[in-house]
């Protein structure tokens, strides 16, 4: 996993490790080494090649002076421009073959009018300027990054909001500053599923990993197809699904999948009768809404004492109404909530507060349960855990039945023994590696549910992916 931390614990570590040298200009030293090595990687050398760097007041300035110097002593022609006096500067081919970002750093607040850079490549150090080193958000002028060299850790603001569209690619260098042992912020790996999720056991049968489903309505049964096939391609050994009025409507579900319809009214005690075959159950996605919707809903969460996906319909359903914000009915058991924005604030999420993450975490710890909040970066939060961040997807997702998709994988990962708050995050890396996979354009969620397989492939026996 990767360290991700806010400006204020940044400014700990920084802290902290000036407190344990005789040289505290060594980490600037080393920071601006490591900026001038990524610079002639991207220029492709030094001798003869033209550098414009914009340098602040502060560390971050002096990181970029560091760097200006050691290229210059390499053989660039190198011009160092105050970040105050960047307004109305332009670059471009004709004057430089770089430009080196180093004009605010993490603890930058309020606006600033960056250079204009056209057809140059741009390096930032440790952090764009101007984007928000907590929330990921321009609230100015930013300049877009074609490359990023951070130290010691992720900065929070980078893999939020805006923050992965304007740093580039990102490159974490150690500069001898410790994090620190309070990071409880982490950006999900291909090595940390494939530590959590165990290998096929060629012992195993079919009831090994059995999810039961509750999903599909008359005018859905789309949600319910989707959800079954992701969970038996992401290794669940059976699949029972249970729909309402969906087989009155000629629905087609995947073969492999044991179907049965549920009855017109009292269907939670349909479901909570042979739950106790299961190793896990998902229930919501295409489900429908009303109140007698929601009332089975509830009976079903309190009876059924398995690890649980609460997905789509069935979030609004499974907040008590008379316990108030974040109360479940009846659930002791591991269990996983995956709203959107709009789910989330219907829950009592805070989606006004431009800390996502710990809106997330304060939505976590009211529920008791692991709230996966979906969006560009999915942050998956559960009380006194660690927090993981998931951004191996991307716009290809952002279609009609992908959450469903999302939320029969989370149920495969639970049944295969991974505790709530690791099948989430897994299961959401997963997800964004098949959708990251597909064509940029066509892509539709039944494309997902068909490479589920060859992503797990490629992460259990290579580690390939992010």
């Amino acid at each position: 996993m990767l360290a991700v931390v806010t400006p204020e614990q940044m400014h700990a570590a920084d802290a902290a490790a000036l407190e344990v040298t005789d040289d505290p200009s060594v980490y600037i030293r080393r920071a601006g080494h490591a900026v001038a090595e990524t610079a002639r990687s991207i220029m492709g050398g030094t001798y003869g090649r033209r550098v414009t760097v914009v340098a602040g007041k502060g560390n971050n300035g002096n990181d970029g002076r560091v760097a200006a110097a050691t290229l210059s002593s390499w053989g660039a022609s190198v011009t160092v421009t105050d970040a105050a006096d960047a307004h109305g500067l332009f670059v471009d081919p004709r004057t430089a073959d770089i430009l080196i970002d180093a004009a605010y750093g993490t603890g930058f607040r309020g606006t600033w009018s960056p250079p204009v850079v056209i057809d140059v490549p741009v390096l930032a150090v440790d952090i764009p300027s101007g984007l928000d080193g907590r929330t990921g958000l321009v609230n100015g002028g930013v300049l877009v990054a074609d490359r990023t060299v951070t130290f010691a850790a992720l900065k929070q603001g980078m893999v939020l909001g805006d923050g992965p569209s304007v740093c580039g690619v990102i490159d974490i260098v150690d500069v001898g500053i410790d994090p620190g042992d309070d990071v409880d912020v982490h950006v999900v790996e291909s090595s940390d599923v494939r530590m959590w999720l165990p290998p096929r056991d060629r012992h195993a049968h079919k009831w090994s990993h059995s999810v039961r489903i509750v999903a599909g309505s008359a005018g859905m049964p789309g949600a319910a197809s989707l959800a079954s096939a992701a969970a038996m391609r992401a290794g669940a050994g059976i699949v029972h699904l249970s729909t309402r009025g969906a087989d009155r409507a000629g629905a087609q579900f995947p073969t492999e999948v044991v179907h049965t319809p549920l009855p017109e009214g009292d269907w939670s005690r349909v479901v909570a009768s042979d739950a106790a075959r299961f190793d896990s159950l998902v229930v919501g996605p295409g489900l429908g809404r009303g109140d007698d919707v929601a009332l089975e809903v509830r009976e079903v969460l309190a009876a059924v004492g398995l690890p649980a996906v609460i997905d789509g319909d069935a979030l609004a359903a499974s907040v008590d109404p008379r316990g108030g914000y974040g109360t479940l009915l009846g659930r002791t058991a591991q269990t996983v909530l995956t709203p959107h924005d709009g789910e989330f604030a219907a829950m009592g999420g805070d989606t006004a507060d431009q800390d996502r993450i710990g809106a997330t975490v304060a939505l976590a710890e009211a529920c008791g349960c692991t709230v996966l909040r979906k969006g560009p970066t999915t942050i998956v939060a559960t009380a006194g855990r660690p927090t993981y961040l998931v951004v191996s997807g991307d716009e290809r997702l952002a279609t009609a039945g992908s959450g469903d998709v999302l939320a029969g994988i989370i149920g495969a990962f639970l049944a295969r023994g991974l505790a709530a708050p690791e099948a989430a995050a897994a299961a959401a890396f997963v997800h964004g590696m098949a959708g990251s996979s597909l064509p940029v354009e066509g892509a539709i969620a039944r494309d997902v549910v068909a490479v589920i397989g060859d992503v797990l492939n490629d992460i259990m026996d290579t580690g390939a992916g992010q």
